[in-house]
């Protein structure tokens, strides 16, 4: 086995592993999938794959990473969130890191339900059952966020694949 069938295998770890790190919050996901789809262009010295379509593939991952932190604010906030429930969806999005799966459906939930109780607790004594509501917008929001990760993730190798077949 020669250097370049290496580097095809590596790529397509990195790939496996992105794809599943759409799903699982402390695996960088799409920016693996990108590192690999790189590595096999790489590989094959640019031939089939070039600078134009890896700068849409890498534009493709920083639109993925804002998605990450978008979905579970914007999910928060078309329920009626306060800005303090956005941020703790925000804020709770992140304590997936932590959290690891669980902390998907947790973390924004939490995060969302307790900015939203200190903001309604500032005007008028709280209320548990809309922040809850807006808790459950905001693991929507996250859910909805995986599977737009994943569907870049899949048009990431569809604009691969055609490059490279093209």
């Amino acid at each position: 086995m020669d250097m370049q069938h290496l580097y095809f295998a590596g790529a397509a770890v990195l790939i496996l592993i992105g794809i599943a790190g759409t799903l699982l919050p402390a695996i960088p996901g799409l920016p693996l999938v990108f590192i690999g789809l790189l590595l096999a262009a790489w590989a094959n010295h640019f031939e089939r794959v070039g600078a134009i379509t890896l700068v849409v593939l890498a534009f493709l991952t920083v639109i993925s990473l804002v998605v990450d932190y978008w979905a579970s604010a914007k999910g928060a906030e078309r329920t009626g969130a306060s800005r303090l429930a956005v941020l703790g969806a925000a804020i709770g999005t992140l304590a997936t890191f932590v959290l690891g799966p669980i902390g998907l459906f947790v973390g924004p939930f939490i995060g969302a339900a307790i900015g939203e109780i200190i903001h309604r607790r500032s005007l008028a004594g709280g209320d548990l059952g809309a922040a809850t509501k807006i808790g459950v917008g905001a693991t929507l929001g996250a859910i909805f966020g995986i599977v737009l990760k994943l569907g870049i993730a899949f048009l990431m190798l569809g604009l691969f694949a055609l490059a490279w077949f093209a």
